[in-house]
């Protein structure tokens, strides 16, 4: 039941001074003493029968059947649209048992549910909302139906529970649509949803999906969510946007951004009002994130990154093929890739141990699939020890070539660059390398046998250990060849020189003719 106090007298039905001393909490129907849900047969009918569609009404605390609703949006019935039509409604703390469908409804007033019990579906699809819709504190005990609702005001969710599903597909929101607080126990849907001039949306917590495929924000937005995942594919920014999020693996396949947009990990819970957000839907779930306190990017594929930045965000499951100038992304905080499998390996009958590096997904899935690895099961942590497979990992159309992931590389690299992060950048000059000589279309025959001896003599430059044992082995070898080969020339007397004393000169020689 709601926090709000009651501010009419309640119908009182039932009341036990013992047990239950306010009884039925509905509003007086006009010229009753006694709510709607309690009048006689008679009564009710020759009210219903006095109201026409466009009428105020006020049914606050009104428990509802699923017969009872039905026969009031009849009533209300018009015959031009063939929909309900409700001038100024008020459904303050009503109660409404079974299905509240409202489909088509049309409330050409202000429409509060405030702190409204729904116990079975609540449908709203299609229904249009001229005045403010306000749905503070409402409980949501099943799925709530909000398909391509209009709401042409304010609309407020705010500490909403939503215990199932909540779906807003093709929603269009003209005004502020408040979730501050709000609770889904289930995934909240909000595809294709048109935000014309919403400033925030949140904070809101989420304990499965919250879906923002195809939604378009107008204004520049702030975004607050703490969810599992945060599904964005095709999502429209058409101005600036700030999306904090916590514990989510976010999606951002395919969005369009006109103007900058960061993803940030907010470190701590939202507060709203000067008091933290709850987070028991996730933290009472065990959900941890794998990477600490990181958000997860799964997917930037399609993105045009110049617009986009991305802050102590984990990128180890990230898919970057298919981005446009990400050369041009900004990577701020702390960023974590893949690292490489750790242990010892062996190759034929060699033992390996790979250099420790940051990697990228699409090399992982790529080495991955020419090991034959097996795909990951649904929920599985990959095993440090080896190359991470994704699901699909089978299926070399979907897989990146080396060629492909080399340019990867070379662009997150520039990146780095471009950003002063030079110590940064060695990794994916590594990878580029790397890439490149395995590389057996894009990169010729030589140059493959260039890059694997400058790998093997120095890690390509970047390895200093196995550079410098690479020139101790020269060094040594040089010495050796000097002192165990013999010189080639024999010694000649005549190359002696006399020795001159000091003071003294040789003796002269005096040749005397032959008599």
């Amino acid at each position: 039941m709601s926090t709000f106090s009651l501010s009419w007298q309640p119908c009182g039905h039932g009341a036990d001074p013992a047990g239950d001393p306010v009884g039925c909490r509905g509003v007086h129907v006009r010229g009753h003493t006694v709510c709607l849900a309690h009048l006689t047969d008679s009564e009710r009918t020759a009210y219903l029968t006095g109201l026409a569609p466009g009428a105020d009404i006020d049914h606050s605390g009104t428990p509802f059947t699923q017969d009872l609703l039905e026969a009031l949006l009849n009533a209300l019935h018009d015959p031009s649209t063939g929909k309900p039509h409700l001038g100024r409604s008020l459904f303050i703390e009503a109660q409404f048992f079974g299905d509240a469908r409202f489909i088509g409804a049309q409330f050409s007033g202000d429409a509060w549910f405030i702190g409204a019990q729904f116990f079975g579906d609540a449908r709203f699809s299609n229904t249009q909302f001229s005045g403010d819709a306000r749905f503070v504190e409402a409980q949501f005990s099943a799925r709530a139906m909000f398909v391509g609702a209009q709401f042409s005001s304010d609309v407020r969710f705010y500490e909403a529970q939503f215990s199932a599903i909540a779906v807003f597909v093709d929603a269009q929101f003209s005004r502020d649509a408040i979730f501050h607080r709000a609770q889904f126990s289930g995934d909240a849907k909000f595809d294709r949803a048109q935000f014309e001039s919403v400033p925030e949306l949140g904070p809101l917590v989420c304990a499965g999906q919250v879906v923002l495929s195809g939604a378009v924000f107008v204004l520049p937005l702030t975004l607050e969510i703490a969810a599992r995942e945060v599904v964005c594919e095709r999502t429209r920014w058409e101005s600036t946007a700030t999306v904090r999020v916590r514990y989510a693996a976010v999606d951002l396949s395919h969005a369009v951004l006109t103007a900058p947009a960061a993803v940030i990990t907010h470190p701590a819970p939202f507060t709203f009002a000067g008091s933290a957000v709850r987070e028991d839907l996730l933290t009472g779930s065990g959900l941890r994130p794998r990477s600490g306190d990181r958000v997860r990017i799964v997917s930037v594929q399609g993105v045009d990154a110049a617009h986009l930045v991305l802050t102590d965000t984990d990128l180890s499951d990230c898919l970057f093929s298919g981005a446009f100038h990400l050369d041009q992304i900004r990577l701020e905080g702390r960023t974590t890739f893949a690292p490489a499998p750790t242990g010892r390996h062996r190759r034929g009958i060699w033992p390996v141990n790979f250099t420790r590096r940051r990697v990228l997904a699409e090399e992982h899935h790529w080495r991955a699939r020419t090991a034959g690895q097996p795909a990951l099961s649904p929920g599985e942590d990959p095993d440090p020890n080896r190359w991470r497979p994704i699901p699909h990992h089978t299926d070399p159309a979907r897989i990146p070539d080396p060629e492909s992931v080399a340019t990867l590389y070379r662009q997150l690299r520039k990146a780095f660059e471009d950003g002063k992060n030079e110590p940064g950048a060695a990794d994916f000059y590594y990878g580029e390398c790397e890439m490149r000589r395995h590389d057996l279309t894009g990169t010729p025959k030589y140059e493959r046998r260039l890059l694997r001896g400058y790998w093997l003599l120095s890690g390509y430059g970047l390895r200093a250990l196995r550079a410098f044992i690479s020139l101790l082995a020269k060094v040594k070898g040089a010495g050796w060849v000097m002192t165990s080969t013999p010189s080639s020339r024999s010694p000649n007397p005549s190359d002696r020189s006399t020795p001159i004393l000091s003071g003294l000169r040789p003796p002269s020689v005096i040749a005397v003719p032959r008599s």
